[in-house]
């Protein structure tokens, strides 16, 4: 596993981390989600991100859980705050800030998160409060750093320009796929010494190549999965699966695996530190982390786009 650092800050992540947003908030049974965060650490993956309203406060409290018998500065953990937690608690106000962090903390079990990251943009909330109230958090010592997810450049560069801590890190969705940060987000990123810890690099599982053209999705996969599937039709259009079965070839030239070559693709990118992934069972957690240090050619990186054409968002 190699590692990168988060930002222009001293933490350094693996470059592939685990994700709990549709897996370990209900989604995968308690032992089977125990057993990919043990393969995490096998691995070498010591970066764990999850989000309080994962299954509001699930995935968190399964996490506090899970990771309350390690040692704390051996892995680097990651919250986000802005969606409802109940009727009345949402965004980013000083007071929602202040009130979700607390118990993100106690449902994880720790004294501080390394990375608190703003889901969203809250447009209900004046961003000199939300940039005050974030400020304020690293400073009593709860949170070691701040993020943001999704956020629009113009969003960013506007908070760029207020007092108080900095950014180091943005989570965008990102992946042959979904290109659209490339635009504006990774530029003015990069610029400004802020890295892409990234969602979604396999495409939610469909860059691995395990969804056919006309054919029904594998009864174990997100697609065929009530509870994990509602995000994923966007993706399961057939002409996008017919592009995607044209990256076999190209995997198969460059001696890699379907995911190994989804995860390169992203991690080629110098501002990407790494590539969130979910997984339902540890043999998963072992694959995509074979990705880690896989250096794609110029060759191999043009035959993928033309497999792909205007397939995708840009």
């Amino acid at each position: 596993m190699r590692y990168r650092k988060l930002g222009s800050s001293e933490i350094e992540v693996s470059e592939i981390s685990l994700g709990s947003w549709l897996t370990y908030s209900g989604g995968v049974a308690a032992e089977q989600a125990r057993a990919c965060v043990e393969a995490a650490f096998e691995v070498g993956i010591n970066f764990i991100d999850t989000a309080n309203v994962y299954g509001r406060g699930a995935a968190e409290s399964f996490l506090g859980e899970v990771l309350s018998g390690r040692e704390r500065s051996a892995y680097v953990l990651a919250t986000k705050v802005y969606f409802p937690m109940s009727d009345h608690d949402l965004g980013l106000s000083k007071a929602q800030i202040h009130k979700q962090i607390d118990a993100s903390l106690a449902r994880l079990r720790t004294d501080y998160v390394d990375l608190y990251q703003c889901h969203r943009y809250d447009n209900n909330t004046p961003l000199a409060e939300t940039m005050a109230a974030l400020t304020e958090v690293v400073r009593e010592g709860k949170a070691r750093q701040i993020g943001f997810s999704e956020w629009p450049a113009e969003r960013i560069a506007a908070s760029l320009e207020l007092p108080g801590e900095r950014w180091v890190s943005s989570q965008p969705q990102y992946s042959m796929l979904w290109r659209v940060p490339e635009a504006e987000v990774i530029p003015l990123c990069e610029r400004e010494g802020i890295s892409q810890i990234v969602w979604s690099p396999l495409g939610q599982g469909v860059l691995t190549g395990k969804y056919e053209p006309g054919t029904p999705p594998p009864a174990d996969s997100r697609a065929a999965s009530e509870s994990m599937g509602g995000f994923i039709d966007q993706l399961m259009q057939p002409v996008v699966l017919e592009a995607v079965q044209r990256l076999r070839a190209v995997a198969d030239q460059a001696g890699l695996t379907m995911p190994q070559l989804a995860l390169a693709w992203v991690l080629r990118q110098p501002n990407v530190s790494c590539a969130i992934v979910g997984a339902s069972r540890p043999e998963q957690v072992h694959a995509n982390a074979s990705a880690s240090g896989i250096e794609l050619s110029d060759d191999t990186l043009a035959a993928i786009d033309a497999a792909l054409g205007d397939v995708g968002v840009r």
